[in-house]
């Protein structure tokens, strides 16, 4: 016989975490209450069936409303949601709207970011028909939560297609071959005049990206490109065998210069291993020399010999 247990998460004060249910209750009923709001419909990752449940998943809720101005100017409505503690909106300085490039076009949508004392987060947006119909803030995860007027599309059930991995074109590979092994000359020109701000930005930001770009192709291969590795790469260890993916580990590194060395060479490995399986699928050339050209470079660097 089995045995069903709830279990209850308690957050800061005790505070108990509000259920699903609750949380979307409490969505329906703002948007049955506010005269100014026309239609609801949910995104992101509660809507895509490929996503495993768990407690940590934001609500990405977006209010389709009569304008946009009134609620950007009285924030007020937002505590309607639970009591805030934490919050980011779209023309924050250094926040996601300055990240994302949306800075803009206010009178159409606008859109918050909130944490609740409980632990909930809602990503919560106002967008106008005219923004609605255009599509700006949707993709295919789009589930409909309400409709007064009869305005939100009919769509196929969500999924996440739009963000599956890519099959890579020549010039693509060529092109993430060839950064990758310029920025790690980058990196070990940082280590050599023990700039470590520099040289581990540039290994985390760019070098990373295209080994991360490379593993997202060879993930593509064994998956006929039909899965997403989720947003920043989330899901490599889902999708990568577990002796690449303990491989990959091994490409990170602490502020220890030597350790940071054997992060590169695992690094390097990794990369040459993966592109030339994926450059044997598509009959693409791997670019021998500048891996050569990279590695005595680097070993000069590291070997003190320029």
């Amino acid at each position: 016989m089995r045995v069903k247990m709830t279990v209850t998460v308690f957050y800061a004060g005790g505070t108990v975490l509000r259920s699903d249910i609750e949380m979307m209750n409490t969505i329906v009923n703002v948007a049955e209450s506010d005269d100014r709001i026309l239609a609801v419909y949910m995104k992101g990752s509660r809507t895509n069936p490929k996503v495993t449940k768990d407690i940590y998943r934001d609500f990405d809720i977006m209010y389709v409303v009569k304008e946009t101005e009134s609620f950007i100017q009285n924030p007020q409505w937002l505590n309607n949601f639970g009591e805030i503690v934490m919050k980011q909106e779209q023309d924050d300085d250094f926040g996601y709207g300055e990240r994302f490039g949306i800075r803009n076009h206010y009178d159409e949508s606008y859109s918050w970011l909130l944490l609740f004392k409980d632990g909930n987060r809602i990503d919560i947006g106002v967008e106008n028909l005219s923004a609605l119909q255009k599509g700006v803030n949707r993709n295919k995860l789009f589930v409909p939560i309400m409709d007064k007027i009869g305005c939100l599309p009919h769509l196929p059930p969500p999924t996440d297609e739009e963000f599956y991995i890519q099959r890579p074109t020549e010039k693509k590979f060529r092109g993430c071959c060839n950064e990758f092994y310029w920025c790690l000359c980058d990196v070990a020109k940082g280590i050599a005049r023990d700039e470590l701000p520099f040289a581990m930005t540039t290994y985390n930001t760019l070098v990373r990206n295209m080994l991360e770009q490379m593993l997202n192709w060879y993930i593509g291969l064994n998956t006929d490109y039909s899965v997403s590795c989720g947003k920043l790469n989330k899901y490599l260890k889902k999708y990568l065998p577990e002796k690449l993916y303990n491989n990959y580990l091994k490409t990170y590194t602490d502020s220890d210069y030597d350790h940071f060395w054997c992060a590169i060479d695992e690094a390097c490995k990794l990369f040459r291993k993966t592109a030339l399986l994926v450059a044997e699928k598509f009959y693409f050339v791997y670019p021998e020399n500048d891996e050569m050209a990279a590695l005595e470079y680097m070993e000069k660097i590291r070997t003190k010999r320029m």
